[in-house]
């Protein structure tokens, strides 16, 4: 269904991107660079954080690590990751596919500075093999995202 629905999404909002397939799992970022043929911190991950009552997600470089302490800064409160069945229930995406494009329902979006460094970056698209080439602006404009720093910046 998450394939689906980001195809719907990019259909709608941005019919010049296509989502691209790949025979191999992407599901994790070195997986990933290496079934799109991009080096490690031009796949751009999204992590489904909870803080407090608040579900939020940061897209981020894939070699960057987030900072709990500016996390909790920018947000007011501590990060803690949402669970696997969490994850698919709440963004609609399963795990290693989890992007801000065709959520189940809206939610606030964040991209962090870290993929400012590259001109076009890779989220996945739905699934565990499936992705898209954007640059960082347009995916933040395409999702409402704010841009915030609260990752470590990792060459």
């Amino acid at each position: 269904m998450s394939l689906q629905s980001v195809r719907a999404f990019f259909a709608e909002n941005a019919p010049d991107i296509s989502v691209i397939e790949s025979p191999i799992s992407s599901a994790t970022v070195t997986l990933a660079a290496e079934a799109y043929g991009v080096e490690p911190g031009r796949i751009a991950k999204t992590l489904s954080l909870r803080i407090g009552e608040r579900v939020i997600l940061i897209v981020a470089s894939g070699t960057s690590r987030m900072d709990n302490k500016k996390v909790k800064t920018q947000f007011g409160g501590k990060p803690k990751m949402l669970g696997l069945e969490e994850v698919a229930e709440i963004t609609g995406h399963e795990v290693g596919g989890v992007c801000p494009f065709g959520l189940k329902s809206p939610l606030p979006i964040y991209c962090d500075v870290s993929l400012k460094a590259f001109d076009v970056v890779v989220p996945a698209a739905g699934s565990t093999h499936s992705a898209v080439r954007i640059t960082p602006e347009r995916m933040a404009e395409l999702t409402a995202a704010e841009w915030v720093d609260v990752c470590e910046h990792r060459p």
